[in-house]
């Protein structure tokens, strides 16, 4: 069974920077494709970036130039730089490990972490 356990939210005032991270203990983190997503107040849970266990990383259009997901194997952890944050990026931020076995596709969301920007 997979965990993850993010961290880094909090308040951050509009301009500023924050770090989340997400842990995973279980599973196979090297072979997942990572994900973070995010769910404003009164809104659907939308996919900000993705990064394949090869590196590869996709943005949504919200957080192009302004965020940047990583990976650390050896620690089991996803990151999520985000700069430049506005108050449209207030949000619980979600991590989500994916991966495709051969009979069916593992899907984990951790439990979220909370960022408010300040305008």
């Amino acid at each position: 069974q997979v965990q993850l356990v993010e961290s880094g939210g909090g308040l951050v005032q509009f301009g500023g920077s924050r770090e989340l991270s997400c842990v995973a203990t279980g599973g196979l983190f090297s072979a997942a494709t990572l994900s973070w997503h995010r769910q404003a107040p009164g809104k659907s849970r939308e996919v900000v970036a993705t990064i394949t266990p090869d590196g590869v990383t996709q943005y949504a259009d919200s957080g192009k130039g302004r965020f940047a997901i990583s990976r650390d194997n050896a620690r089991n952890t996803v990151y999520l730089q985000m700069n430049n944050l506005e108050p449209e990026d207030t949000a619980v931020y979600y991590c989500q490990y994916q991966r495709k076995l051969i009979l069916k596709k593992v899907e984990h969301w951790g439990q979220g972490t909370r960022v408010t920007v300040s305008s």
